[in-house]
């Protein structure tokens, strides 16, 4: 079928062609990931100053106070990357966090909001508010949008993406050129064990398939060992 003809309805559902040429979806995640990266490590980096002349509270420059004013914004932006980094990878394999974790990241967000925007507050100037209050609320969105980036396009990829047609694939059925929900679930139960734990991550490494599908495969093969155990 030519890339361009008009998208194919499976199951009662319009799943748009994938267009030739087009960027995988991974490369694309790529990019997204280190652009949000980026984005919120200049944020930080634009807030340390401000932070530092908080902690500082007017200490003569070369100071101890002074010298010591600089890790307050590093101790707190550390431990923001550190918990922001960890829901990447909980979020893709689908772990869900406790209240500590959140807590922590707002926590952590909200003290780096207040520490930049105190002095424009008691200063009374609105100028200086919106300019100290630009880059920790980027990083605030950012902060939240970078995970759910990832898992949406992760969500699309079964979508933006066709495996290649090969006719001999399966014996007795007509090429489809994408491999279904069913065949995917099959693998996976003759893979089964019962000590197996089933995760995303397994289910990707046991049937081959994408990250987007491999949340729903585990959930339905989870419900049917946990009814049926082996």
């Amino acid at each position: 079928m030519n890339s361009q003809s008009s998208p194919l309805v499976r199951g009662g559902r319009h799943t748009p062609p994938a267009p030739g040429g087009a960027e995988p979806v991974e490369q694309v995640r790529r990019q997204v990931d280190r652009l949000c990266w980026t984005g919120i490590l200049l944020g930080l980096a634009f807030t340390m100053t401000n932070v530092q002349g908080f902690a500082a509270a007017g200490a003569r420059p070369g100071s101890l106070p002074w010298l010591a004013a600089w890790l307050l914004d590093p101790m707190v932006s550390l431990v923001l990357l550190a918990i922001l980094r960890a829901e990447q990878v909980t979020a893709r394999c689908g772990v869900r966090t406790g209240g500590w974790v959140r807590g922590a990241k707002w926590f952590t967000l909200a003290a780096t909001y207040v520490m930049n925007t105190w002095a424009a507050f008691t200063a009374g100037s609105p100028a200086l508010v919106v300019l100290h209050s630009v880059p920790p609320l980027v990083v605030f969105v950012a902060a939240e949008a970078v995970t759910e980036l990832r898992n949406k396009l992760a969500t699309a990829e079964p979508f933006t993406s066709k495996a290649p047609e090969r006719p001999e694939r399966r014996q007795g059925k007509a090429p489809t050129g994408r491999t279904s929900f069913d065949d995917y679930l099959n693998r996976a139960r003759q893979a089964w064990q019962p000590a197996t734990a089933v995760t995303p991550a397994w289910i990707r490494e046991a049937t081959g398939c994408s990250r987007g599908l491999s949340s729903r495969l585990a959930a339905t093969l989870a419900a049917e060992t946990v009814k049926e155990p082996r």
